[in-house]
């Protein structure tokens, strides 16, 4: 089993950025201002979104699948989405409601995934269309509450306020559907 791969590094990579981003909001203020950091933690997110994106695209395009590399994954995905969430918390910028219903969500839909590969039934809840849309509105909430300030007449802060409820709406729908599936699989067993 190769584990050093195109793939994986990106994956490590996407982990990479998670303390540089963290690092970013606590830089003192004579450093980078407000709008510099919001830009820069915008940009490391976009990054990760990318990677993220690119690592899936290149391990099919390149035969370069690894378990270690479908483990390591959803983890970096989870934890630079949980790091945005509690930033965002600690800057006022989310509720804490809705940080609870998605970092929630990401805790039951991983544990429900891994209880249905230990029974042999991980096909049952593989990734669906509901769980795309959700992720792709999350993404792009955070992105926007990263950033923040106004980009001439679009209110970034608003955009990524009613997307951040769209993505906490679409986190709970996902959620139940894969509960629904799973406890279908189970009473077929």
């Amino acid at each position: 089993m190769k584990i050093f791969n195109v793939p994986n590094f990106l994956t490590l990579f996407r982990l990479g950025l998670i303390p540089i981003l963290v690092m970013v909001f606590y830089l003192p203020e004579n450093n980078l201002t407000l709008s510099e950091k919001n830009f820069f933690a915008t940009l490391i997110f976009l990054a990760a979104a990318v990677t993220d994106w690119l690592d899936g695209f290149l391990a099919r395009k390149l035969n370069q699948t690894s378990d270690f590399g479908a483990f390591l994954d959803p983890v970096a995905d989870k934890l630079i989405v949980i790091t945005a969430l509690l930033l965002l918390l600690e800057m006022g910028r989310i509720n804490s409601v809705i940080a609870l219903i998605i970092i929630g969500r990401e805790f039951t839909v991983s544990s429900l995934r891994e209880w249905m590969a230990q029974i042999g039934k991980s096909q049952s809840i593989a990734v669906a269309f509901i769980g795309k849309l959700k992720t792709t509105a999350q993404m792009s909430a955070i992105i926007f509450l990263l950033y923040f300030d106004n980009v001439g007449f679009i209110p970034t802060q608003k955009i990524g306020e009613i997307l951040i409820y769209v993505a906490a709406l679409l986190t709970v729908v996902s959620m139940f559907y894969y509960l629904k599936k799973s406890l279908e699989a189970v009473k077929k067993m």
